[in-house]
């Protein structure tokens, strides 16, 4: 029969019951877009910072509004600091740019110290996880040194790398490494027995066995590693570049607080926080995809 012949067919059954869903030739059906669910998804997730955030707005305008407060006022920082806000990426010479590039800098310190922190620490975590004795001797130890400062790493590594792009690099490497091996070690350590009676009977080498089976289990465990570990190299990178020097974002809030500029100082943390926000909810969202929602358990 021809499509054309279809067609009365089509019509009369569409006819008989209106709310059916005509299923096209793809065999899928076709899902109409609710706005209003949508709208109301969106409303639920974004009111609630809105209004909290405007209430902390008109706290902080009360409290230093009178002549006598020692901060500044949302008001006087947005009249002081309107060209960092509006102009992130002004550039008048090598030490007077606007905020965004200095955020680029560090976070192309960043970007070297945590890859480095990653890779290292996945690998070393997934050694010290096949051992008992590894993972009992070196736990305490780990457990010691990932409760140092950041700051207490940085005379160290000047004296060691005798320059300030280095040391920092090194500072956010070593605070940012402990939770990644860590949580990688545990990870490997609960893989299910089954899977690995698995890799015996498919006689997997040890190569094989580390790609196919130890990083998928493990995944879950390593993405809550690499969150916890991009957030303290975010702080750890704002704290080291306020003794190094620079064009970072941590060296501005040291020289602003030298100049008595506080509500560069305000913009400053604001874009420390949205950008340490971001970077976590990226690490997020990529471990959330290659694990497909799994989470450690």
């Amino acid at each position: 029969m021809s499509a054309l012949a279809k067609q009365p067919k089509l019509a009369a059954v569409t006819a008989a019951n209106p709310q059916a869903t005509v299923v096209p030739f793809s065999g899928r059906q076709v899902r109409k877009i609710n706005l209003r669910h949508v709208g109301a998804t969106a409303l639920r997730n974004v009111a609630p910072p809105l209004v909290v955030m405007t209430l902390i707005l008109l706290v902080w305008q009360t409290l230093c509004s009178s002549p006598d407060a020692s901060l500044p006022s949302p008001l006087v920082v947005w009249a002081e600091a309107y060209d960092l806000i509006a102009f992130p990426f002004f550039s008048y010479g090598s030490q007077d740019i606007g905020l965004g590039w200095r955020v680029l800098v560090s976070l192309q310190r960043v970007a070297y110290g945590f890859g480095l922190a990653a890779v290292a620490g996945v690998l070393v975590g997934a050694i010290i996880g096949q051992s008992v004795w590894a993972m009992r001797g070196l736990d305490p130890i780990f457990q010691v040194l990932r409760t140092v400062p950041p700051l207490a790493w940085l005379p160290l590594s000047l004296a060691a790398f005798q320059d300030s792009n280095p040391s920092a690099i090194f500072v956010i490497f070593i605070t940012s490494i402990w939770p990644v091996i860590i949580n990688t070690a545990v990870g490997v350590r609960n893989i299910p027995q089954d899977y690995r009676n698995v890799a015996e009977v498919l006689r997997l080498n040890q190569f094989e066995f580390f790609f196919k089976i130890m990083l998928p289990s493990a995944a879950p465990y390593i993405f809550t590693g690499l969150r916890i570990g991009v957030g303290l190299s975010w702080l750890a990178i704002v704290a080291a570049e306020m003794l190094t020097g620079g064009v970072g974002i941590g060296f501005f809030i040291w020289d602003a607080w030298n100049s008595s500029r506080l509500p560069d100082i305000i913009v400053a943390l604001a874009y420390i926080g949205v950008v340490g926000f971001a970077l976590d909810k990226l690490v997020a969202a990529l471990g959330t995809v290659i694990t497909r929602g799994a989470s450690a358990n």
